[in-house]
Formats: C-alpha cells, structure tokens, sequence
C-alpha cells in the first residue's frame, strides 16, 4: 500500500508539472491611450494566434494612471506598462519601479532623439535606459491645404513671414486660427510648439540646478503666444478642443495650432479635408527651426516582473515594422523607430525634420501636474499680464516642485 500510495504521489506530481508546463505564460500589458484600445486587441489577437507559450493580455482602464498608481501601492504590477513621455515616467523611474532596459537589443532601432527625450526627463541623471520609445506625436500647425492652394499661401519658415501669412489671410477675410482655449490644455500647444525654438531644450532642468529663472527663458514665448491670440476666433475662451476642430474641419479658419493627435477628431468630422502642416516658427532664423516632437507612447518592463525574457519578446512582436505600421496607419501617429514607415501625407510639412531627427520635446512633460500650467496660461492669455505670469510661474515652480529641486542640488553637490 506504501509503494502504491508513493506511485500516485509521483505520477499526480508529475501530472502537475506537465501540466504547468503546458500553460502559456501571461503578459500583462497595462497602456494608457484609451483612443488605440482597439488597435492593441487586434496586436494582441495577432500576437496570441502566433505564439503558443506566451498570451498578451492587454488592457486600457478607465483613469489608467490612477489604476497603476494604486495597484503600485498594492504590489500588484503588471509585466509592462505603455505611458506617455511625461511627468508619470519621471516619477516611476525616480521610484524604481521600471527596470532598465539598456540591454535590449530592440532599443538599437530606436531613434537617438527620442531615447535622450526620455532619459531628459530623468530627475537626475541615472545609469541605464527605463523606457522603449514606441510612437511620438508630432505639434505646430495643421493648414488647410485646398485653402493655402487657392489663395497662393506660403508655408512661413520665420517668425516675420508667420505673422504676415496672418495677415494676408486676414486680408482675404479669412479667420487665420481657431483655438478652442475653453479647454485650457489647448492652450499648451502653441506654447509648446513656441518654445523649442525660444527655450533651452532642458530648461526645467537649469531651473531646478539654479541656473536660470523662468522669466528670464520664458519671456518670449509669453510674448509670442499673446501676438497671436487677436488673429483667432472672438472669445476663444468660450469655444473648446472639440469645437475647434469642428470649426478647422468645415473650413472655419485657414490653420489650427495643434498636434497629429487631432488628426482623427477633424476626419471625423470632414473626411476628405485635405490637411497637410508645418513646424511653427519661433524665430526669426529660418534655420534654426525645430519640430516640437515627444514620446507620445513607450514601453516599460516592470522592475518587478517576473516574466523579463516572455516580456522582451512581447516588445519583439510590438516593434517588429509591420505591427509598427499597423498602429501608425490607425492612430496617425509617427514611430519612434528607424525605417521606411508610411506616415500619414497630412504630416509631409513636418516629414523632413522627422526623418532628420530634428526634434524637442513638450515643455509640458517636464511640468508638475499640480502646477496647472495651462489654467496658468489660460488666465495669462485673458489677463494679458507677462510680468505677473512669469513671476508665478517661477514662484509655483518653486512650490511644487521643492522635492525635485532638493534632489537635484543633492545630486550636483555630489557629482
């Protein structure tokens, strides 16, 4: 009976293992873009059908950063997370949540600009690299194109030729902007757009070592922004992003300060609007423009996982150039990887500083969420005060942003 009972031990056991080993391991894949939901089933519909020891499970929640947040309280960590280039990326690598990917061998077919745009956002300078860049976005000025044709409009390479396109268009009894800043986070396109041309790619990061003030590097931009508030709709403060692109798709205004991420929302509203776009220049040397470009989507593996190499070949799968294309073509939006990928034709004003690399990124990604800079230049927009927006402005930063600042100066004693 002893041997008996030893017999079923060992062959329940290893009924167990083999059946364990038959199991696919599971990819948690938590991404924050709720608009790209569908476009991640069809990758992970297409990922599970062609591999049989691993399963995509990839999900979009409502309030995707506030979930992550407390199932990292909870320790409960997905295996990736896909988040924007921003503030939340700086926080989770500051807390050593991701882990570093250096080593990845698919990191090579990134594009430079985009890996050093991630590691910029680094509070301190830190050995490794914490996130896979995926797709970017790519911010200046959609135009309508059929409008520019008609009237022989000029795509401005200065900030004197961008004034006086305002003013032709303005002549020919056209509305030159439509803006939508009753939803203030519109109001950080142009600002953005503005600044890689008039502000230090690292500004906050000067700001933070003491270096400089904001009102000293954001003088300009404060003043470009305001000149040209008057050549857009009469109470812009009134009218929101949905209703500007609905105003930009039915040929409203002749140019829209936004982003390829608006993209989509104009189509569906004008299908066949024939749109193309430009960079916005800054300044007045033709030269010297800059594409206002950020990561709009990467890929990080948790420092937790316990899946690190079926996690890789996940990423593996997402870069390889045909899904690329899959999601370029749904969302519109530029990838971060080197290649021939077929962008959208509405972004053939801003293709040759793509393919060069020629980028800076959103000032915006470095700012605390708690600041609220866009209500700020919202009320500076409307109060027209520069002197008083500026001296905010640095005395909030100083608030928010006192931990950061601390660290910064901690590090730099030391190094």
């Amino acid at each position: 009976m002893k041997r008996l009972a030893l017999a079923l031990i060992i062959i329940l056991c290893m009924s167990s293992m083999a059946w364990s080993a038959s199991r696919p391991v599971v990819i948690e894949l938590v991404q924050y873009k709720q608009e790209a939901l569908k476009i991640f089933d069809a990758l992970a519909e297409k990922f599970n059908a062609t591999h049989d020891n691993i399963k995509l499970k990839a999900s979009s929640p409502n309030e995707p950063i506030t979930i992550l947040k407390t199932r990292f309280i909870r320790e409960n960590y997905p295996d990736i997370i896909g988040i924007g280039g921003d503030m939340d990326f700086s926080n989770f690598q500051d807390a050593e949540l991701l882990a570093d990917v250096s080593k990845y061998p698919g990191l090579q077919k990134i594009k430079k600009a985009y890996i050093d745009i991630i590691e910029g956002l680094e509070f301190v300078p830190t050995p490794g690299t914490y996130g896979v860049p995926y797709m970017a976005n790519a911010a200046g000025v959609l135009y309508n194109k059929d409008m520019f044709d008609e009237h022989g409009w000029k795509i401005p390479r200065t900030w004197s030729e961008f004034m006086k396109l305002c003013e032709d268009i303005k002549a020919a009894g056209i509305l030159p902007f439509y803006f939508g800043y009753k939803d203030t986070w519109t109001t950080l396109a142009p600002w953005n757009a503005l600044a890689v041309d008039l502000a230090p790619a690292d500004v906050c990061q000067q700001v933070n070592m003491g270096k400089t003030t904001f009102a000293k590097e954001y003088k300009e931009i404060a003043d470009k922004i305001l000149a040209i508030l008057p050549y857009g709709e009469e109470g812009p403060f009134a009218y929101g992003y949905n209703d500007a692109c609905t105003a930009f798709a039915r040929g409203q205004s002749a140019m829209y300060t936004i982003g390829n991420y608006a993209i989509p929302q104009i189509l569906s509203v004008n299908p066949t609007m024939n749109i193309d776009s430009f960079v916005m220049p800054g300044s007045d040397d033709p030269d010297g423009q800059t594409l206002n470009s950020g990561v709009d989507l990467m890929f990080c593996v948790m420092a937790n996982s316990p899946h690190k190499e079926e996690a890789y070949v996940v990423l593996d799968f997402l870069l390889d150039p045909e899904n690329i294309q899959m999601y370029v073509d749904d969302q519109n939006s530029v990838p971060c990887q080197t290649g021939q990928f077929k962008l959208t034709p509405m972004l053939d004003g801003m293709r040759e500083y793509i393919d060069a690399g020629k980028m800076a990124d959103y000032q915006d990604h470095h700012y605390p969420t708690e600041m609220s800079v866009s209500a700020m230049i919202q009320t500076y927009l409307i109060e027209k005060d520069a002197a008083g927006f500026l001296a905010r402005f640095d005395r909030d930063w100083a608030r928010y942003n006192r931990d950061v600042i601390a660290k910064v100066q901690k590090y730099n004693a030391s190094h």
